[in-house]
């Protein structure tokens, strides 16, 4: 019951958690046996994963725990050879990764390869038009964009720089750069890809009306946009659906033309 009222903004759950587990294992690891005070840091962790409100936020705060003891006493063999601040370099990578400004985003995921096929039967857009993949990862989105709108100019945006230069490595036909998808002006482009969480489409809907100009398009992987009618929906192609949506989005204030 706890949990469901006090919710601190992620991160801070996983933290929290975290700390939280090794204190108990630290403290129960005076009064009992190792390996039950270990079992009972692990239930608390378990326990504690309902502060996420999505499967991965979930897997992430119950997983932390263990997996960083799993490290430590691994870093604690003689083959290994690690120092005992070893199972710091997990994490050190995770948020060289995936830094902590991008945690209320989606995780990657990469866009399947036909996923977005018949895109280009229902959207027309004119040649050399400026396509965004908002959080393009990998670049696996854009590539799936590219087969669908070969003459379009394809970017891409990823807060991750490690990301976003695997990216540009893999994707050197678009022009892809670091950078916050919400505080990117849309204003420019003629079609955004989103393959988010559902949590940040009401964000993408105010972004889009805010933003993006009439005759635009935002598509979205999965995930619809709140309380706004699809222009068309692709299905059949993988076991994703493609929310498609034109500008100026219904019951919205567009944004102005030039």
């Amino acid at each position: 019951m706890f949990l469901r009222f006090f919710k601190p903004v992620w991160p801070l759950p996983a933290l929290l958690t975290w700390a939280l587990a090794w204190a108990l294992l630290l403290l129960l690891g005076r009064l009992m046996p190792w390996w039950q005070a270990l079992l009972a840091a692990c239930i608390l962790s378990t326990a504690a994963s309902l502060w996420g409100d999505t499967w991965w936020r979930r897997a992430m705060i119950a997983a932390g725990f263990p997996l960083s003891f799993l490290v430590l006493w691994a870093s604690q063999l003689p083959a290994w050879g690690l120092p005992a601040w070893g199972w710091l370099l997990p994490l050190g990578l995770l948020l060289l990764v995936y830094p902590l400004n991008a945690w209320r985003d989606a995780p990657v995921f990469p866009t399947p390869a036909q996923a977005l096929q018949g895109l280009a039967d229902v959207v027309k857009l004119p040649d050399q038009a400026l396509v965004l993949d908002a959080g393009s990862g990998l670049g696996d989105g854009l590539r799936a964009l590219r087969s669908e709108l070969p003459q379009a100019r394809l970017q891409g945006l990823e807060w991750s720089w490690p990301l976003a230069l695997l990216c540009a490595l893999r994707c050197p036909w678009a022009r892809v750069r670091r950078g916050d998808i919400w505080l990117t002006d849309w204003s420019g482009y003629q079609l955004v890809y989103l393959f988010q969480r559902p949590e940040s489409m009401g964000r993408a809907a105010v972004k889009a009306a805010t933003e993006m100009r009439p005759g635009s398009w935002l598509v979205s992987l999965d995930f619809q946009l709140p309380g706004v009618e699809a222009t068309a929906c692709l299905q059949g192609n993988s076991r994703h659906q493609v929310w498609i949506y034109a500008m100026p989005l219904d019951g919205a204030e567009p944004a102005q033309a030039d």
